[in-house]
């Protein structure tokens, strides 16, 4: 249509030279060309991205994988060889110090049990009778609670066997310093005086109170003289103690509650302590 419509207008000009007419002849098809290339184009429509093919997106998100399990054993690895490393001295030292204070809290929590004593083991036969308040307010080392232990069953193993005056062997019988003494020297650094008078005025057994009393501690009594100890046993717990009495009666387990023994009682002191036992 463009091209008739330049022919048309070409064959109207007033007649001229052949190269006016040639070159109004070019112009007008230089117009058709670019008229026609404008048409052509696609205005608004961006060209389609080139799509990658399936089989390269699944040959990356597989090598994405691989990655990852490889990142993954890698930690997995550096988990194991810093378990592995051993610790610094001043690990040791604080892991000590930890394990320490652990028993130190079930040691506090295992004396709130009334019959649980330091150093016995097992079922109900490892537990000792009922403890005093004052008791489990003082508890003693595992090393000592073994030797008082040791002392009373020395001590009630001569149940019912005669009071002797100056006895201090199983086979004699006992009278009431000689039972201690028998009972408890064996297992002292340093022995103790013979007479129960002796032991009253020993300065290095610890003098303590009723209150106070624990098993394995000694008390004195005056029966016949009012500031000197003629008679002495050796406290149990829960109020009991265990004596040889006098002439005529045997050893025997008595109430330290009872009016006689309180009008009689002159003190008590503490024979087994870490520096007195072996």
């Amino acid at each position: 249509m463009l091209i008739l419509i330049s022919t048309s207008i070409v064959s109207t000009l007033p007649p001229a030279s052949e190269l006016s007419r040639r070159m109004a002849g070019f112009f007008f098809l230089l117009l058709f060309v670019l008229f026609s290339s404008s048409v052509c184009a696609s205005p608004g429509k961006k060209p389609k991205p080139v799509q990658k093919p399936m089989q390269a997106v699944q040959q990356q998100s597989k090598e994405s994988r691989e990655r990852m399990k490889n990142r993954m054993r890698l930690l997995s690895s550096a988990k194991k060889r810093l378990a592995l490393v051993p610790p610094t001295p001043e690990q040791k030292k604080r892991q000590a110090a930890e394990k320490l204070a652990a028993r130190a809290l079930n040691r506090e929590q295992l004396a709130m049990h009334t019959r649980w004593r330091p150093g016995m083991m097992g079922g109900s036969e490892g537990l000792w009778p009922l403890a005093t308040e004052a008791l489990m307010a003082e508890m003693t080392s595992p090393r000592v609670e073994a030797t008082v232990h040791k002392v009373i069953q020395r001590l009630k193993l001569q149940l019912g066997k005669p009071y002797v005056w100056g006895g201090q062997t199983p086979d004699q019988g006992f009278d009431c310093s000689g039972l201690i003494y028998y009972a408890y020297n064996k297992l002292l650094s340093q022995k103790l005086p013979r007479t129960a008078n002796g032991m009253f005025q020993d300065q290095r057994l610890k003098r303590i109170n009723q209150r106070q009393l624990q098993r394995g501690d000694l008390v004195f009594f005056s029966i016949k003289s009012q500031d000197r100890a003629d008679h002495v046993g050796v406290y149990l717990g829960d109020g009991q103690f265990i004596e040889a009495p006098r002439t005529g009666l045997n050893i025997r387990i008595s109430q330290l509650t009872d009016n006689y023994w309180q009008d009689h009682f002159l003190g008590a002191k503490r024979i087994l302590t870490e520096e007195a036992i072996l």
